[in-house]
């Protein structure tokens, strides 16, 4: 999946849509809520709620970014994380957004995964608004990929909303 995941950053920099200049996205603070689980086998099921940063231009590198995370479970489970992200543009308004990254998962009442170290990858799928805000959904996987004594992965389905930190203040 990992490897999947670094193809497809490689693909996006290289075809389809346009990765945006670095003066015009700034940095962003993204609130998410959905659910974790899964419908294809017996997992854990619940909501989700995460806090991130995703970073501005100070801290591109070929159009890939940092973020960093929290994000907490119904039942108790705690997963922090830092990750890569690429915005690829679909038009002025449509931003896909794959992201791999690495972090610590606490499992608390809910699914065991295996390991404490866990891996997300995935894709948020935003409409970005003139203030560079973006409204939009994201498809995230955490695995330990064989790592760990047992390794039963979780998807995670959210709503979320982006704010672009530059807009924070009035003008």
């Amino acid at each position: 999946m990992v490897a999947g995941v670094l193809a497809a950053l490689f693909l996006a920099l290289t075809a389809g849509g346009a990765p945006a200049r670095a003066d015009e996205e700034p940095a962003h603070f993204k609130v998410s809520g959905g659910y974790k689980g899964s419908i294809f086998a017996d997992r854990a099921s619940g909501g989700f709620f995460s806090f991130e940063y995703r970073g501005g231009p100070g801290l591109e590198f070929w159009h890939i970014r940092p973020s960093f995370g929290i994000g907490g479970t119904t039942d108790s489970s705690i997963y922090g994380w830092t990750a890569l992200n690429l915005d690829i543009y679909f038009g002025p308004r449509l931003v896909l957004t794959p992201s791999t990254g690495i972090g610590l998962y606490r499992t608390g009442d809910g699914q065991d995964l295996g390991s404490v170290l866990e891996f997300r990858n995935g894709a948020d799928l935003a409409w970005r608004f003139d203030n560079r805000s973006r409204f939009g959904v994201g498809l995230h996987y955490l695995s330990n990929y064989g790592i760990g004594d047992k390794d039963p992965g979780i998807g995670v389905v959210t709503i979320f909303y982006a704010h672009p930190l530059g807009s924070l203040l009035p003008p």
